[in-house]
């Protein structure tokens, strides 16, 4: 059994912060359950171009308001307490929060724990080869 604390993560070097976003990431590779679990806010204002190439992701919307554009399809959905997005089809998107949005994630494949973005919006396929920005 495992069990963490949310304010524990935060304090330590399993929060990773990057340009607009940080994530208290509370589940990762070598916890061995084969997917990652990561609590991350992405701050207001900003405008968050991703494209997962090599990972699928769950996103739950806890707190906060704002949009996700769907770039293949020109799409824009919004984004409040209560909805969930997910992208099975390593779908490129730009999430623009309205306030600080503060997120429930789920990667599979399960991320290291130290992953940024690079240039396309995309974590490594090599996880073990990720650094911290």
């Amino acid at each position: 059994m495992l069990i963490r604390n949310l304010t524990d993560i935060r304090a330590s070097d399993r929060n990773v912060h990057s340009k607009g976003w940080e994530s208290a990431r509370l589940l990762l590779k070598d916890d061995g359950m084969g997917f990652s679990f990561h609590i991350t806010t992405m701050y207001a204002g900003e405008e968050l171009q991703m494209h997962y190439k090599h990972h699928l992701e769950s996103v739950f919307i806890l707190e906060g308001e704002g949009t996700i554009e769907d770039l293949a399809t020109g799409e824009v959905h919004d984004l409040k307490p209560g909805v969930l997005y997910v992208l099975n089809n390593h779908d490129k998107h730009i999430v623009r929060p309205r306030t600080d949005l503060v997120t429930a994630c789920v990667f599979n494949p399960p991320v290291t724990g130290r992953e940024v973005h690079d240039e396309t919006g995309a974590y490594p396929a090599d996880p073990e080869a990720a650094t911290a920005a």
